[in-house]
């Protein structure tokens, strides 16, 4: 769609209050479109209150809705963990599960207030575009999307960030832009993480440390202790820590503060976009790893080698769907539907500590699931497995190293 489609529609535009949204919001209203603004409460580490979204957005002339989608994202944020769903490079994949997150629960508002038009701000180069309009059409076939930087018209007039400035200046709006000659690089901010991207993180000869952690600190700069940690996992959902029964967001609130603080869960990744292309980021989840790493060691005593192969390829498929916007399709609930079967069994008690950056396992307990037998394993006497039963198995294995050396299908180099 372009800008003069719009006339005839009533739009719902996605925002977050920053430069692109008050742009695009107030150059509909100037336009005569009617227009309604909307955002979702994910728990935004880098709003201290969410009500500034819509206070920054009341002078761009378009009425802001806030949707309360906290609670959605934090069971969001243990689908992740429970299925391990880690992207290129082993990051959690805030992002993408934040959108599918935002749009299944901004459409159905945005259709009560009668709007026939999802507008969003993303750019026509990244994953993001995709992420919008695929979930649009998938919870609300009917319903058109308007993509701002894919509008010839708007980004001959909107070529930079200098140029949205201007526009708002000319029309008497705060750009709340102090210094932003100087800024290095863009955020995307919820409650599993923060995204660093674009700007000077660009090139790959800037280092990822010229980013400024918000969720906690550099490994350097986290105290010279070690943090102890217990969290008690029943069916892989975390429900105490340090002893606290927690639900879900107070669960994610609280392991963000406490790995935050002793610098874990920062990543640099380079990774593969939807359409094609890289991508380089820096990304910030401290209670996703934490509580995924901790929910790991539950998985490793609890299944067995095949179900261990197969939860693995299961995570990496909900990883990619997760971030190709394929979260509500069917091979996405089938997968999570066979990770539940597993995760069934991680019920346990793990404890960590926590050491700048660093997640240092101590102890597993209170996990009736374990098939770890400390007699069948040790390399000491005990009165576990009898070692000379193992002499038939490795008789049995060697037939087929025999045949293999004998066709001379060996390489000795």
């Amino acid at each position: 769609m372009i800008l003069g489609e719009l006339l005839k529609e009533r739009v719902g535009i996605c925002v977050s209050g920053g430069l692109d949204s008050r742009t695009v919001t107030r150059r509909l209203v100037n336009e005569g479109i009617d227009v309604m603004c909307f955002t979702a409460d994910l728990a935004q580490p880098d709003e201290a209150d969410i009500r500034d979204v819509a206070r920054k957005m009341s002078p761009c002339g378009a009425k802001t809705v806030i949707v309360d989608l906290k609670d959605d994202m934090a069971l969001e944020c243990f689908e992740m963990i429970k299925a391990q769903a880690m992207y290129d490079g082993g990051y959690w994949n805030s992002t993408g599960i934040a959108r599918a997150v935002t749009v299944r629960g901004l459409v159905p508002v945005m259709k009560k207030n009668g709007r026939t038009v999802l507008a969003h701000g993303a750019t026509g180069r990244g994953n993001d575009q995709m992420r919008f309009e695929r979930y649009t059409n998938a919870f609300a076939p009917g319903m058109k999307v308007y993509a701002p930087w894919r509008d010839p018209g708007l980004l001959k007039e909107f070529s930079g960030r200098t140029q949205m400035i201007e526009f708002l200046d000319k029309c008497g709006i705060d750009s709340y832009t102090m210094g932003a000659g100087k800024k290095r690089y863009s955020t995307d901010a919820n409650l599993a993480g923060i995204s660093y991207e674009a700007l000077d993180l660009e090139s790959m000869e800037t280092p990822c440390t010229i980013v400024q952690p918000q969720m906690g600190v550099w490994p350097e700069k986290a105290p010279n202790r070690m943090e102890k940690v217990t969290v008690r996992f029943d069916k892989a959902l975390a429900v105490e820590i340090n002893g606290r029964k927690v639900k879900p967001l107070q669960a994610m609130q609280t392991a963000n503060r406490i790995a935050g603080r002793n610098g874990v869960g920062i990543k640099n990744a380079l990774e593969n976009r939807i359409i094609g292309t890289k991508s380089r980021g820096v990304y910030e989840a401290p209670g996703m790893e934490l509580l995924g790493l901790c929910l790991k060691s539950v998985y490793q005593a609890v299944l067995d080698a095949k179900s261990t192969e197969l939860f693995n390829q299961l995570s990496g498929l909900v990883a990619r769907q997760v971030y190709g916007a394929r979260y509500y399709d069917p091979v996405t609930t089938a997968a999570k539907a066979a990770i539940n079967v597993f995760a069934q069994f991680a019920s346990g008690v793990v404890t960590v500590g926590l050491y700048k950056g660093n997640v240092y396992f101590l102890s597993l307990t209170d996990c009736s699931a374990s098939l770890y037998n400390e007699a069948d394993s040790s390399m000491e006497a005990s009165k576990g497995l009898n070692p000379t039963s193992s002499q038939g198995y490795a008789e049995v294995q060697s037939v087929e190293a025999k045949s293999l050396a004998r066709a001379g299908q060996i390489r000795r180099k």
